[in-house]
């Protein structure tokens, strides 16, 4: 038996008969330019017009938008960023979030994942439906008490308002991040889990020596994601971060904006935007392969 008659041909709108014509096969190849054209429009760019009106004159910006890709020279607009705006500190402390963001992140949902997924005790269902639950309930329900709790830490009583301690722990508390850990902590080959076991290895020997090398993709994907989150985060750092000293640049720019020429905006927003934009394009590739991914082993 052929291989044509033990594979059934997938059906489509277009057989391969109909693409074998010459008249279709143009057709649809021009459709799927057309339509890797207008994605390729929509997705850039906004990004590379923002590119390009940061190296313009504010006069140039805002009479003619559309032109200026034709003079784009202003260099002095970024030296102005980062001596008007101080732009280099509002960056800093944006990393800084970010990555005490990331940390936390990884350090709870690693350890909430490894408990339900991998050690399974007996309320791993109770406890795996309560973080799915609160993946139903608005952001904007739980701002206040979160807010009222940064005011006074329990038990402590402490003040946590313009500390990045305020701002770092709400993100640890990710059920996002919690789940797809859990999904990919359980597809790890449960053989080696109790072999660690019948070796003697603890709990803690486990997660460190197994577990974790093996779920270097999806540590990688939270940890991204996670930034990424963190980096374009407005509405808990503008509240619980009021000292300019420490506020991201996602709180600050929509400040200094006000009173900073647009052309050095623009350059400023550009430099904010293009961080997130080249940490997906880098690592985009681990993303995909690590959210896909079905077994904690590599081929």
């Amino acid at each position: 038996m052929s291989r044509a008659m033990a594979e059934p041909e997938s059906r489509g709108l277009l057989s391969r008969h109909d693409l074998r014509r010459p008249g279709t096969s143009i057709l649809v190849r021009t459709i799927h330019v057309l339509v890797l054209v207008g994605v390729v429009i929509a997705g850039a760019g906004p990004l590379a017009w923002l590119a390009f009106a940061s190296l313009n004159t504010t006069q140039e910006v805002l009479r003619d938008p559309f032109a200026v890709w034709f003079h784009a020279d202003e260099w002095s607009n970024y030296t102005a960023a980062f001596g008007t705006i101080d732009i280099g500190r509002y960056l800093l402390n944006t990393v800084v979030f970010a990555v005490g963001a990331c940390i936390a992140n990884l350090i709870v949902s690693t350890s909430a994942a490894y408990v339900i997924a991998v050690l399974r005790p007996r309320w791993g269902g109770v406890l795996s439906g309560a973080i799915l639950a609160t993946l139903f309930l608005p952001g904007i329900v739980s701002l206040v008490p979160l807010y009222l709790t940064v005011l006074d830490l329990p038990p402590f009583g402490v003040n946590l308002q313009n500390t990045y301690w305020a701002a770092w722990l709400p993100a640890a508390a990710n059920a996002f991040s919690i789940l797809i850990m859990v999904g990919f902590f359980r597809s790890l080959p449960r053989e080696l889990i109790e072999a660690a076991r019948l070796d003697g290895a603890g709990n803690l020997r486990m997660l460190w020596s197994i577990v974790l090398p093996l779920s270097r993709p999806i540590l990688g994907v939270v940890a991204l994601l996670s930034i990424i989150a963190a980096w374009k985060d407005y509405l808990w750092p503008s509240l619980v971060l009021a000292d300019a000293s420490v506020q991201p640049i996602s709180v600050a720019l929509p400040i200094v904006g006000k009173i900073t020429d647009l052309s050095v905006f623009l350059a400023a927003l550009f430099l904010a935007t293009i961080v997130p934009v080249v940490l997906f394009m880098v690592f985009s590739k681990q993303i995909l392969s690590g959210v896909g991914a079905s077994s904690g082993l590599k081929d």
